[in-house]
């Protein structure tokens, strides 16, 4: 079948017809010619004011899947990531039994050559991600895990981060922490602050997550190696990060949804604002806005952490933390456009986190791969039971109208339309 994408504007620094307008013609999952005629098609894709980018890949996807697949299995959440625009997802190992083993791994990445969406898994650092006993991190590499952390924990151990720093350079292999400092934040609900003050709910200190960053940075310039930081937050956060880049392989990221929610939102205790790290201050926002625009955030995450309604539906102290944002990245991407611009968004959700995981780059050009991410930023549609294809529904945009939406997803000679 052939399948002609007609007039998108293509954003791949990698490729020769970056920022150019083009017609791609798109034939057993190979991208077959790119120009300005308009090439015989069996089906015709009208993207003009459309972006087609390289497939976006998201670095941290939480999926419950082995042992706590009622929030999300490998099934629903190849879906979701499909409908959001993704065509590669790295898994967190927060699963039950966390992914520790060479048969952990197999059983996640054994359907790939069936798979539209391609699953990398991230091992885990620790065993049961507890930061006590490190695991087999040699053998996880050489079964296909791509990189390894602790997931939505932090690696608190002192002695456990320096020896994971020293021992993933005998393959080069990078460390991915979510820098938080467990007793500070003990008990904590929301950033500690004037909201949660009038609130009257414990607060997450800004310290909290860059006490854990100065030390990571120090134990990094001891160890060498190479570290990624994950959800960063905060305007300090960010600083600390920007100067030690100038001296040390240092890379981070941001969900996608924390520049633009902040703790003012938490005053109706709704659930679905609770997140870990949690929503900040607008000037913490305004840092992380700069901060894409200068390049010190490598990657923008979707943050998909998927809540079952028991977990989400009880009183605030108890809720869990998450929110599910596969399907509604590509809206929070238009939201983001309006201060970055569009060809620095793209980047870091294509060449960003496979640089940060040493993957191979596909590229739009012709006898390529179709790897590919077709993005409408003026489709307007409904986020609802409907639409939601994750098997959670823990967003603060459910119910609503959002602008932006991935249109078609091409890859492994597969493609997704919602044309």
């Amino acid at each position: 079948m052939k399948i002609l994408i007609q007039a998108a504007k293509i954003l791949d620094s990698n490729s020769p017809f970056h920022k150019k307008e083009k017609n791609v013609l798109i034939q057993n999952g190979r991208i077959a010619d790119i120009g300005d005629k308009n090439f015989q098609a069996d089906k015709l894709i009208k993207a003009e004011g459309m972006i087609l980018s390289t497939g976006w890949f998201d670095l941290g996807t939480y999926v419950g899947d082995p042992g706590l697949e009622h929030k999300e299995d490998l099934e629903s959440v190849g879906k979701a990531a499909a409908a959001g625009g993704f065509t590669e997802i790295a898994t967190l190992p927060n699963t039950s039994p966390s992914i520790q083993t060479k048969n952990d791994v197999s059983y996640l990445i054994k359907g790939n050559s069936n798979r539209l969406v391609q699953l990398h898994p991230l091992a885990s650092v620790t065993k049961n991600n507890k930061g006590e006993d490190l695991t087999e991190m040699i053998d996880l590499h050489e079964a296909g895990a791509v990189g390894f952390t602790d997931g939505l924990k932090p690696v608190w151990h002192t002695d456990i981060f320096l020896k994971s720093l020293q021992y993933l350079q005998k393959f080069n292999g990078v460390l991915i922490d979510h820098p938080e400092d467990i007793w500070l934040n003990m008990f904590g609900q929301m950033h500690e602050g004037l909201n949660s003050a009038l609130l009257g709910l414990k607060g997450m200190p800004s310290i909290a997550e860059e006490i854990a960053i100065s030390r990571n940075i120090k134990l990094l310039t001891y160890a060498g190696g190479r570290l990624h930081l994950s959800r960063l937050s905060t305007s300090k956060s960010i600083g600390l990060v920007r100067a030690a880049k100038k001296k040390m392989n240092i890379t981070c990221d941001i969900t996608a949804y924390q520049p633009l929610l902040d703790d003012s939102m938490l005053a109706g205790f709704d659930t679905n604002y609770k997140t870990n790290p949690p929503l900040r201050t607008k000037s913490d926002n305004d840092s992380l806005i700069k901060a894409l625009k200068d390049g010190t955030i490598d990657v923008i995450t979707s943050g998909h952490t998927p809540q079952d309604e028991e977990s989400k539906s009880i009183e605030f102290d108890h809720a869990d933390a998450g929110i599910v944002n596969l399907q509604t990245f590509a809206a929070n991407l238009v939201s983001l456009s309006k201060d970055v611009k569009w060809d620095v968004l793209i980047e870091k959700v294509t060449t960003g986190p496979r640089t940060v995981l040493g993957l191979k780059q596909p590229s739009i050009d012709v006898d390529a791969k179709a790897n590919l991410t077709l993005l409408d930023p003026n489709r307007e549609w409904k986020f609802d039971e409907k639409t939601n294809l994750s098997k959670s529904k823990n967003s603060p945009w459910f119910n609503q109208t959002l602008t932006g939406k991935a249109v078609a997803v091409f890859n492994n000679d597969k493609q997704w339309l919602d044309l």
